[in-house]
Order: structure tokens, then C-alpha cells, then sequence
């Protein structure tokens, strides 16, 4: 099947995913590295600016918040204790409970060990929510309005002024750089791909990291402890992070309907899956303007079962994408979703248990953090799953065990009532199992980029070298079998535009090689069309660069082979050219001076037939190749001399259905065979005539030498020299002899060759 790479009409019923012509077109033009305009770099570097002041604009805000410098714990009936702190104030009040929080201008603020979670995103609780998040917005605005000190009010009665001093960037919390460097990290890479594939679905996907890159610095925002948190901080995070959760969702449901092929429906596929974010934007932020005052309505779950509604449906469209064309790109797109939807239902499932538990708050947010770099991990890996990014991969892989050994500890606790450290133990055993055990599987499976075994490999391009060794002139044949039993893809195709070396298009679906052979001086040719192998594994996984330079190595290995035997032939050829000058110049000469001393004219005569047939041997030596009409010409010219010399009668029959070229092996075979047979009739079965016959229909040849002469019983022969050498260069053609009773009297010798290709 061969395809060209240019613009084409669509299929019924969406885009052919099998290339973007432009795209194509111009991966394969640059033959140089792809060089920005100055417009991108420069868009780049003021991208990069204003990440990285908005980066430090957060810090500098938030070491700017007010803040009692005192580190505090959850008590076991959910009360809040003094652990330390570096005030001599509170010297003397480490593990006394703190009741409340006043100034002179306003009443006491109680509060409790709800103080200390600051990611009301994942309570499930909305009563419990909306009592965290009023605790957090009181103390926020009694530190902001305080005159620099705060009464702490302790249950033995003990009051305490302290003073209230801004954070500083010392204690932001250690979680906090990493977060804020990851959401950087997701903004940036969001403004490269943007810069540098602007269409539609790229935009959806951006708009996926940049959703992602904002739960990042949410969470980074609320990694610092203590007492003292930004005035609105609190109360936006469940609407905002709600919001990005379900943007996601929606995103990736639209860019699942889109891409690697666009469905049908994907239109109605679109407005359906925004219907969820848009009424949770009208209603948290509409109604309530983001503000605590709504936060006891019933919001989370609903909101929650819309993200899993979402993924669920994002699911089921990869899987329809697959379905309809199965790219492997859209399977891997289905797992990698699928593992995002179970750790988002795992993460869901935690966050329910963890309302049974005092200290499940804490559980639930590693874990809940855990599952947002998994997430990252995730975004940052899919445009590179064709190429080597083992260091993603395994980060990706480490962050997922994690979440689900953090998940695991806390379920055995709430649910089954485990002590911490058991729960702890049995957690990290299962999460050590799940990553020696599965590791290799879930690389393969989720990511689709299994790579082939050495001994296979191996086996299959050694085998395909030996069949190109022996012809040559198959290599695009066998070259396109050994690359559809290397990477077994659904379809193979023959375009006009060749790249330098094997590239990997389409996100990994397609692998582009360029067919190179080799030319007569076994240099390598500049190839003139290349291969397009689509959806590896019959769809079941993606190619890699790794598979780019296994297909760069397989070309140069049969065109070496290609060229060893080009090498190999023109040295044969120029050894039998200087025998035939040897036999032509040496024994020609002498056998002429023979002639002309002859001492009988039959003598005289025998030399002059010993002359035309070393000339006809030495003609055939010199010779590159025959065609078969001329050999059969010369085979009868041949034989007529011979048999009419010894009063014999030639009968002679050649039919053929194309003139191919014989090899000098397959001609000498030929010739040896023929004078063989003939000469055995002349010199053991006194025949008085000798009919030959000679066809080729398609690939079968057979040849007929039958006589009238006495031989009688072949069985019973003894096959010497000449018989044995009948049998060897027949079976160099790949045939079978068989000699058999001419009737009554006489002998035929049948010569079948099946599978005759002439000179490859």
C-alpha cells in the first residue's frame, strides 16, 4: 500500500489521525534543528519574568502575613496545644490547650485543632468546613487589625500576650518551595508548548497544566503552619481549587473527543462536559462571591461526584476513540486516565474516612498532595511518551505508590480500627510490593512504551540479513517484514517524503524510516521513499525513539549486508574474469599450437571442439550474467556440434514465459548439467538420438534429457563423479534429478527446479 504525505480528504465521520500534512511536511523538510524566531524567545523570557515575580510576589505576600511564632498540635478530643515555641511568653506553657484568641477591640475568638488544616478543599464535612474556615477568617483579621499583640487564652485560665510579628520566608514551610517551584514549572512548560504548537488542542491541554500549576500554588500558599494565614485564603480554597478540579475535568473530556481523532459527537461531547465547571463557578462564586458564609452548604460532594462523572466520561470517550481507530496513542491516553481516576476515587474514599478520625486531617492532606504531584508528574510526561523520559516515569511511579501506601494507612486506622504502627507497617510492605513487583508492568501498561527483547530481535535481523545476502534485490520486501515483525503494526505504508533517519510522529503512533540500500560501490544510496509503520503492537503501544534508532540500526545492518555481497560478487567476478583470461591466453594458446601439429585431421578436428568449448566457458566466466534465451541458444549450438559429431540426433524443445537473468552459478550449473547428461548417453548408452527439453513457467523449470540408447535400471547405478555432480548443482538450484526407464528402450533424466527466480 503506498500513501503520499499531502493533505488528503477526511474520513467519514471525523479527521484521519494518520498524519497532519502540514506537520508531517514539515518534520521531515527541516533537516536542520528547529530554530525559534526571536518573537518566542522573547515571549519565553517574559513568560519566564513574570512566572518568577509572581512566584516571589506570593512569598513576599505571605512572609508578610501576620503570624504568632508557635508551633501547635492536635490533642486527642480535637482541642489545640502549645508544642513549642521560641517566645519567652509562652515559656512556660508548652502542652497547656489554647481555648481562644482576643485583642482589646474585639470579643475572644474560639477556636480548636481545625486551626491547623489549612486545605478545606478535602473536608468532606461541611459543618466541620465552615467552622474551619470561620475559625481561620476571625484569627486572620484579629491579627491583621491587632495593634502588634494578641491575648492567647489557655483552659487552665491563664491568659498570655504575645507579640504578632509577619512570618518571614522562614517559616513558609518546607513543602512550600518544591510546590511553588512545581507550579512554576507547569506554568512555564504550559507557555512552551503553547509557543510552539498554537491549535486547539494544544490549548486545552495548556489549559490542563495551568489548572494544575494553580492547585500547585494554592497548596504551596497553605504549606506554612501556626497561627496566621492570609485574610480570604481560607475561604477561597474550596471554590477555587474545586473550580481548577473540574476545569480539568472538563478539558481533558473535550481534548479526549479531539484528540489523537476527532469523534463525531465531539462538539455535544464539549458543551456537556463545561456544563459542570460553569454551574460550580455560578454557584460558588455567583451566589456567595467565595466567601465562608456559604461554605456549610452541601458543595463537596456534589462538586466531587462531578470530577469523577468527568473522568469517568473521559474514560469511556478514549475508550470509544480506540474503538474506532485504534491508535495507541488514545489506549495509553484511557490508562493513564484510568490510574488518575482511581487515585482521584482513592484520594475521595481517604478524605471520607479521614472525617472518622481526629488526625485524619493531616493523613488526608499528604495524601491529597500526593495525588496533585502524580497528577503534575502526569501532565509534564504525556508529550513526551515517545520519547526517553525515565526520570518523569519513575518520579510518576514513586508519587503514585506513595499516595496509595499514605491512602492504605489511613484507611486501616478509620476502617479497621489498626494501630498507627501497624497501619504504618502494612502500608509501606504493600507500597515496597506494589513498586518491586509492579514496576515493570505499570511502565509497560500505563505508559506503553514496552521495548523488545535482545534475543528476538537478534533472531529476526539475522535471519532477514541472511535472506538479503542471498538476494538482494528483495531488500525493500524483506526490509518491510522485518520492520512488520519487529514492531507488528496495523498498517504499512510507502510515502514520498524521506527524512534523514527514523523519526516518530503523531505523539508516538507512527514511526517514519527511510529505505536506504546500497549502492554498487557499497556506499549507502540516498533513499527515495520511506516507510510509515502505524500503531505498534496492532495499537497496543506507542513508539519511542528507542524504536526510531532500532529501525535506524535494522537499515544500516541489511544495507551492510547488502553491500558485503556486492562486495563479495564483484570480487568473484573479478577472479573468474582473470581465470578466463588465464584459460583464454594459456591453455587457448596451447591448444591452438596443438591443432596445428595435429597429426590426423580427427585429431585436428577433437582440438578445434576442445577450442570452442574452453571459449565457451571462458565467454561464460567473464560474463556478469546471462539471459536465458541466449544460454538456450548457446546450449543448443552446443550440443548440435557434439551429438552431429558422433552421428547423434538432436531433438530439441525450449519453451519460457519471460527471458530472466541467469547468474554465472546458475549458468554453469545449467551447462554442466546439460554436457553431463548428453555425454552419458554418448559414452554409456550408445544412443543414436537425444531429445531435450527445456521450459519455465513462472517459477518452476524443468529440463528433460531422455535417449534410445541400452542403459536399462537406474536404480541400480552406482553414481560416481559425474551422476554425483549432477545431483550437487542441481540441489545448488534448488531442484531435485531423478533418473527413470524411456520406455522400452533408453533412459530420461527429469530435472525439477520449483522455485527458479533467475539472477537476484
Amino acid at each position: 500500500m503506498t500513501a503520499s504525505a499531502r493533505p488528503g480528504p477526511e474520513r467519514a465521520g471525523g479527521g484521519d489521525s494518520l498524519f497532519e500534512a502540514s506537520a508531517f511536511e514539515r518534520s521531515l523538510n527541516s533537516r536542520a534543528p528547529r530554530r525559534w524566531m526571536s518573537w518566542h524567545r522573547r515571549a519565553l523570557a517574559v513568560a519566564a519574568v513574570l512566572g518568577c515575580l509572581g512566584l516571589f510576589s506570593l512569598a513576599r505576600w505571605l512572609a508578610a502575613t501576620p503570624h504568632i511564632d508557635a508551633d501547635w498540635q492536635a490533642g486527642p478530643s480535637g482541642e489545640l496545644i502549645l508544642r513549642s515555641s521560641r517566645l519567652p511568653e509562652l515559656a512556660d506553657h508548652r502542652g497547656r490547650v489554647l481555648q481562644g484568641v482576643a485583642h482589646d477591640f474585639g470579643p475572644v475568638q474560639a477556636v480548636d485543632a481545625l486551626l491547623l488544616h489549612r486545605w478545606p478543599r478535602w473536608q468532606v464535612n461541611d459543618t466541620l468546613r465552615a467552622r474551619q474556615v470561620a475559625q481561620h477568617e476571625a484569627v486572620a483579621h484579629m491579627l491583621e487589625a491587632a495593634p502588634g499583640s494578641v491575648q492567647l487564652r489557655f483552659a487552665d485560665g491563664s491568659e498570655v500576650e504575645v507579640p504578632v510579628k509577619p512570618r518571614g520566608y522562614g517559616t513558609l514551610g518546607a513543602a512550600f518551595w518544591p510546590l511553588a517551584g512545581l507550579a512554576l514549572l507547569l506554568y512555564l512548560f504550559a507557555v512552551v508548548l503553547m509557543l510552539a504548537r498554537p491549535r486547539p488542542r494544544t490549548a486545552l491541554y495548556v489549559l490542563m497544566a495551568l489548572c494544575q500549576a494553580g492547585n500547585a500554588a494554592l497548596m504551596a500558599a497553605a504549606a506554612g503552619g501556626g497561627i496566621g494565614a492570609p485574610v480570604g485564603m481560607m475561604a477561597g480554597d474550596l471554590p477555587w481549587r474545586m473550580a481548577l478540579d473540574l476545569c480539568t475535568g472538563a478539558a481533558a473530556l473535550q481534548l479526549y473527543a479531539l484528540h489523537p481523532r476527532r469523534l463525531p459527537h465531539a462538539a455535544l461531547v464539549a458543551t456537556v462536559g463545561w456544563t459542570l465547571p460553569l454551574l460550580w463557578v455560578a454557584l460558588a462564586f455567583g451566589a456567595y462571591g467565595g466567601s465562608y458564609a456559604g461554605e456549610a452548604l452541601p458543595l463537596w460532594w456534589p462538586a466531587q461526584a462531578g470530577c469523577l462523572a468527568l473522568a469517568v466520561g473521559a474514560l469511556a470517550v478514549a475508550g470509544h476513540s480506540h474503538r474506532v481507530e485504534p491508535n495507541p496513542y488514545a489506549l495509553v491516553m484511557r490508562r493513564l486516565a484510568g490510574s488518575a481516576f482511581g487515585g482521584f476515587l482513592l484520594i475521595t474514599v481517604v478524605a471520607w474516612a479521614a472525617g472518622r478520625l481526629q488526625s485524619g486531617a493531616a493523613i488526608t492532606g499528604v495524601a491529597t498532595g500526593l495525588w496533585y504531584l502524580v497528577a503534575a508528574f502526569l501532565l509534564l510526561l504525556t508529550p513526551f511518551l515517545a520519547r526517553s523520559r525515565q526520570v518523569l516515569r519513575e518520579f510518576a511511579l514513586l508519587a503514585g505508590v506513595s499516595t496509595v501506601a499514605t491512602s492504605l494507612d489511613l484507611l486501616f486506622v478509620a476502617v479497621f480500627s489498626l494501630g498507627t504502627f501497624t497501619s504504618l507497617a502494612i502500608a509501606v510492605f504493600v507500597g515496597l510490593a506494589l513498586y518491586a513487583g509492579a514496576r515493570q508492568w505499570m511502565l509497560n501498561h500505563l505508559i506503553g512504551t514496552s521495548v523488545l527483547t535482545t534475543e528476538r530481535t537478534f533472531d529476526q535481523l539475522y535471519r532477514a540479513a541472511r535472506e538479503v545476502q542471498a538476494r538482494p534485490s528483495r531488500y525493500p520486501q524483506l526490509l518491510m517484514q522485518l520492520l512488520r515483525d519487529l514492531f507488528e503494526p496495523l498498517e504499512l505504508l510507502r510515502v514520498d517524503r524521506v527524512p534523514v533517519r527514523s523519526r516518530v510522529i503523531g505523539g508516538g503512533s507512527s514511526l517514519v524510516v527511510p529505505m536506504r540500500a546500497a549502492e554498487e560501490d557499497g556506499s549507502a544510496s540516498t533513499p527515495s521513499t520511506a516507510l510509515v509503520l502505524r500503531f505498534a503492537q496492532r495499537g497496543q503501544r506507542l513508539f519511542t525513539l528507542d524504536d526510531a534508532r532500532l529501525a535506524d540500526r535494522v537499515v544500516d545492518q541489511l544495507r551492510r549486508a547488502v553491500a558485503y555481497d556486492l562486495a563479495v560478487e564483484r570480487g568473484r567476478s573479478e577472479e573468474r574474469q582473470r581465470i578466463a583470461q588465464d584459460l583464454h591466453d594459456d591453455i587457448g594458446a596451447r591448444l591452438l599450437t596443438l591443432m596445428y601439429q595435429a597429426q590426423s585431421p580427427e585429431m585436428e578436428d577433437y582440438i578445434r571442439h576442445t577450442l570452442l568449448d574452453l571459449k565457451t566457458l571462458t565467454r561464460g566466466l567473464a560474463a556478469s550474467e546471462h539471459r536465458l534465451s541466449h544460454a538456450a541458444g548457446e546450449w543448443k549450438a552446443d550440443l548440435t556440434q557434439r551429438l552431429t559429431a558422433a552421428h547423434v540426433t538432436l531433438g530439441w524443445s525450449f519453451a519460457s514465459d519471460r527471458d530472466v537473468p541467469l547468474s554465472v552459478v546458475q549458468w554453469s550449473a545449467l551447462t554442466r548439467v546439460l554436457r553431463e547428461l548428453v555425454s552419458n548417453t554418448l559414452y554409456h548408452g550408445n544412443a543414436t538420438r537425444v531429445d531435450v527439453s527445456f521450459s519455465l513457467e513462472g517459477k518452476l523449470l524443468t529440463l528433460q534429457v531422455s535417449d534410445d540408447g541400452n542403459g536399462r535400471n537406474p536404480q541400480a547405478w552406482s553414481h560416481g563423479l559425474g551422476l554425483g555432480g549432477v545431483r550437487k548443482r542441481v540441489k545448488v538450484l534448488g531442484g531435485e534429478v531423478s533418473w527413470n526407464e524411456n520406455g522400452e528402450r533408453g533412459i530420461v533424466c527429469a530435472v525439477r527446479v520449483p522455485d527458479f527466480q533467475g539472477r537476484t
